[in-house]
């Protein structure tokens, strides 16, 4: 349901809400953070009962809440943006026709992320044909780089592995994006054909960093790590470890950096087991997130 006005009682007990950035906020007020905005998007579905509340973000992409669940993160697929004209019709739509159709919350906004992508790519308002869409959506998820779901990482792994395509698989936080990250990441890529970066979601960096950490959320760390050559797919994660998440993937090659012994590693066993390699990489020295975030909080660089 696409709300009207910031009376949000009368949409009490909704399957699923769709406000824009604006809208949510002449409800909740001025959002600061993307935490405040799962925080209080959360606050939502619980005082009115939604089953999901989904956030349209204009150049932010949008962001579906659902309690008992991570806050599932879509950066915007729009390459240039001529017309927001229709967009939230665009979006509506496609969500309400992909969740009629079986599809999950995760899958319908994907979908329709990659719908509005289209559109706003066209002059006033415009329809969207299903080769469009078909097109935006293996776009998104067979080309060189790209954000992704772990069901649909899945599929692309299957359909690489198909072509003779040797996967590796690494992971990480990646706050703070450095030059030790992105020697370590080349030098993954070149060790097969295609490379997927797991993520540690914000919840699960906190646990393991602690308090004032990650400095950049999930959906921008992300972005910036889809933007580099080297890497073909980012997956997030929210547990701990990606032990699960490898078991799903079995990746030809899994890498680590550090001085792990290869059993240490998370997920190592299962590759190892399914007839795949783990190797570990070391890491660039001198570069580190927290010497970075020391040195900027000691005014230094």
């Amino acid at each position: 349901m696409d709300p009207k006005g910031a009376d949000f009682e009368r949409y009490r007990g909704a399957t699923l809400l769709t406000p824009n950035m604006k809208e949510f906020e002449d409800v909740v007020g001025k959002v600061k953070s993307d935490q405040e905005l799962v925080e209080k998007a959360l606050a939502l579905v619980k005082e009115f009962d939604f089953e999901a509340l989904l956030v349209t973000r204009s150049e932010h992409g949008m962001t579906l809440i659902r309690r008992g669940q991570e806050p599932f993160h879509l950066p915007t697929q729009a390459k240039e943006v001529y017309d927001v004209t229709g967009a939230g019709d665009t979006v509506i739509s496609v969500l309400a026709a992909s969740v009629a159709a079986g599809k999950s919350f995760e899958e319908a906004c994907a979908l329709a992320n990659a719908a509005a992508g289209v559109v706003v790519g066209k002059l006033g308002t415009s329809t969207l044909s299903e080769i469009e869409l078909a097109e935006a959506v293996h776009g998104s998820q067979d080309t060189d780089f790209g954000v992704i779901s772990e069901k649909a990482l899945i599929e692309a792994v299957k359909k690489a592995r198909a072509r003779g395509e040797k996967v590796v698989m690494t992971n990480g936080c990646f706050d703070i994006l450095h030059a030790g990250h992105v020697s370590y990441l080349n030098h993954a890529a070149e060790l097969g054909d295609r490379l997927i970066v797991a993520v540690n979601t914000d919840e699960s960096v906190k646990r393991l960093k602690g308090p004032g950490r990650p400095v950049n959320p999930t959906d921008r760390r992300m972005a910036v790590l889809a933007g580099l050559g080297a890497v073909d797919w980012v997956v997030p994660f929210s547990e701990d470890t990606p032990q699960r998440l490898i078991s799903e993937v079995l990746p030809s090659m899994l890498v680590k950096g550090g001085d792990y012994k290869p059993e240490e590693i998370a997920g190592g066993k299962e590759v190892i087991a399914a007839g795949g390699e783990v190797r570990v990489l070391n890491f660039e020295d001198g570069c580190s997130t927290s010497e970075i975030i020391n040195a900027i909080k000691g005014g230094k660089g």
